[in-house]
């Protein structure tokens, strides 16, 4: 099996579970504005989105722009709920421990609310140093910037990397920069990550023997 030198992570739904706390604020304010959004259904149609595209989605739903200050608001209160709620993923910190290779986290979420996840799920010591937001070079998912950036960053080509990732627009990031990407299914709600994926684990236990090590 293949040897990687460099594991490169996603953040939400990979290391810590924020997605639904994400969602159901977004879902909550939206709905405050009127958007008749359903909570279960906006977990599947929202997931691994960029924050713009899922603005744009309710303000095309309200038939209006959004308030001046939704996004603002919306760091804010996501902020308050993850302090209170979040977890990491079940059974991350035990991979953590174990890899014996360099590994980076890339993610769409600014570089604070990164930091301050995993700060509040005591993963931050495991990435001080090696963390790399879509907000600093600009470019989203499903864009293969953010691999590509972190790839060479941290000494390595795309084909010495593997990717971990849970959303569609991840995984097609990744693979559009050459990287091999292992998608994460535990909240895979739409069963499309094994289509699209380079495999496909639904439990952290099981990655460690998937990457040989």
């Amino acid at each position: 099996m293949k040897k990687y030198k460099c594991i490169i992570f996603d953040c939400d739904g990979v290391l810590i579970d924020s997605e639904s706390i994400a969602i159901g604020v977004l879902v909550d304010m939206a709905n405050d504005l009127g958007a008749n959004m359903d909570f279960k259904e906006s977990l599947i149609t929202l997931k691994g989105k960029a924050l713009n595209l899922c603005m744009n989605l309710i303000s095309a739903r309200i038939g209006e722009p959004l308030p001046i200050n939704f996004e603002s608001d919306y760091r804010i209160n996501t902020f308050e709920a993850f302090r209170e709620k979040i977890q990491p993923i079940t059974g991350i910190r035990d991979v953590l421990e174990s890899l014996d290779i360099p590994f980076c986290v890339a993610s769409s979420g600014p570089e604070n609310k990164i930091r301050l996840n995993l700060e509040v799920t005591g993963l931050l010591p495991f990435f001080e140093g090696n963390i790399f937001s879509c907000y600093a070079i600009q470019k989203w998912k499903p864009e293969p910037d953010i691999y590509l950036w972190a790839a060479k960053t941290m000494g390595f080509k795309p084909e010495e990397c593997l990717v971990i990732e849970d959303s569609v627009s991840g995984v097609m990031g990744a693979k559009r920069g050459g990287f091999d990407v292992y998608g994460y299914t535990e909240h895979d709600y739409k069963d499309e990550l094994k289509e699209h994926a380079s495999k496909t684990f639904s439990h952290m236990n099981e990655l460690l023997q998937m990457i040989n090590i």
